[in-house]
């Protein structure tokens, strides 16, 4: 990569990094604190959808925006929406209350992030580019999931959940000092042969569908982890700290994965990686219940951290390869829209399948359907050889 993109994309990481921290950490004290509260396992499922629910209506939306305006606006305003849901759970720490700092965290993060993957996929010059760059830029989610809710944690023991919420609203602002920088990309002029067209018809490519629902697939991987992970910590009486560095060890092994991307970019095959991974987190869902310790936990989740982390940089980079350059924000937003549907009604479903069937169980059945969907991931090895041929 040159060093101009180096050094951008070292800033666009940095930036999301905090930005997404901020929702991470969040998404892990507001459900602490509504179980202290003596609220149930399906309330806390609800409140977990919520940081889901705006980026469902606000993707396509974003992605648009993205596509007229480029990057520092959007994230500009997702800075100011983030703070704000944070700080209002400082200022009223009450289950309504957190309802709404989840549907604010949560579109926030949604619509930067949508700016920021389109920004670096138009900036990479070649599909080997394109696994490169967004290997690096899942970095910083991956440090965030660690950053956010490791720092929450020790927040909440030494300081109380309001000290938290507090740390949290202060994390966005950092992004801004970084992303404003960043020097925007030239608009995209569409030619004559090349128009808008409507957001759906993008879905009528068979290649794009199949990438859309090996993602969710994937996608509902994180979000079982991320909701029986505090479940499980809270009945077997662990601490907010020792619940958080279980995730944070989950977070720390995806970083890792995708730093070793890069190096290995040239020797991927996106659809090999995305079955192996499909394979392996079966697996690991059928072990974990059976684990108590907190090690064995967390060797566990780093486990799956590997599998898991080292996905997201190979579907951004075939559907970039999949979709025409003026319709990436677009493409992007559809992706998100997915994965957040699922976010939505996957969390309330596991609430109501963790008091029917047990949570063990909510680890099983998900961890079934992902091994059995990794045929779908051995049918994306007709990928397209370059970028832009999706009509």
């Amino acid at each position: 990569m040159s060093g101009g993109l180096s050094a951008a994309l070292a800033r666009l990481i940095a930036g999301h990094i905090f930005l997404h921290a901020c929702m991470a950490g969040v998404r892990m004290a507001a459900p602490l604190l509504a179980l202290r509260q003596g609220y149930s396992e399906a309330a806390v499922g609800v409140l977990l959808a919520l940081f889901a629910l705006t980026q469902i209506f606000l993707a396509l939306p974003a992605g648009r925006y993205a596509d007229r305006r480029g990057l520092k606006r959007p994230v500009g305003m997702s800075v100011v929406a983030a703070t704000a849901g944070a700080g209002l759970a400082v200022a009223f720490p009450v289950f309504p209350v957190l309802c709404l700092s989840a549907l604010l965290t949560g579109g926030a993060t949604g619509a930067a992030s949508i700016a920021l993957q389109r920004h670096v996929g138009r900036a990479a010059e070649s599909p080997t580019q394109l696994k490169q760059v967004f290997s690096w830029l899942a970095i910083g989610p991956a440090i965030s999931n660690f950053l956010g809710p490791f720092s929450a944690g020790l927040a909440i023991d030494h300081g109380g959940f309001r000290f938290a919420f507090l740390l949290m609203a202060a994390l966005p602002i950092l992004s801004w000092f970084w992303v404003r920088s960043v020097q925007e990309l030239p608009p995209i002029v569409r030619s004559d042969g090349h128009p808008r067209g409507k957001t759906w018809d993008l879905l009528r490519e068979p290649m794009f569908r199949r990438l859309l629902l090996v993602n969710w697939f994937l996608s509902s991987c994180w979000d079982v982890h991320t909701f029986v992970v505090p479940v499980l910590g809270h009945e077997r009486g662990l601490p907010a700290s020792v619940i958080g560095s279980i995730l944070g060890a989950f977070a720390i092994a995806a970083a890792l994965v995708r730093v070793m991307l890069p190096v290995m970019a040239v020797h991927l095959r996106e659809w090999a990686v995305i079955a192996g991974a499909m394979g392996a987190t079966g697996l690991l869902f059928a072990i974990y219940p059976f684990l108590h310790a907190p090690l064995a936990m967390g060797l566990c989740s780093v486990l799956l951290g590997l599998a898991l982390g080292s996905v997201q940089p190979m579907i951004m980079s075939m559907l970039h390869q999949l979709t025409p350059e003026h319709r990436h924000g677009e493409a992007v937003a559809l992706r998100v829209m997915a994965i957040n549907a699922s976010s939505v009604a996957m969390p309330m479903l596991f609430g109501v399948a963790g008091a029917v069937i047990g949570i063990s169980g909510v680890f099983w059945i998900t961890g079934a359907i992902v091994a059995g969907g990794a045929r779908l991931a051995y049918k994306l090895r007709s990928q397209p050889a370059r970028a832009g041929r999706t009509p």
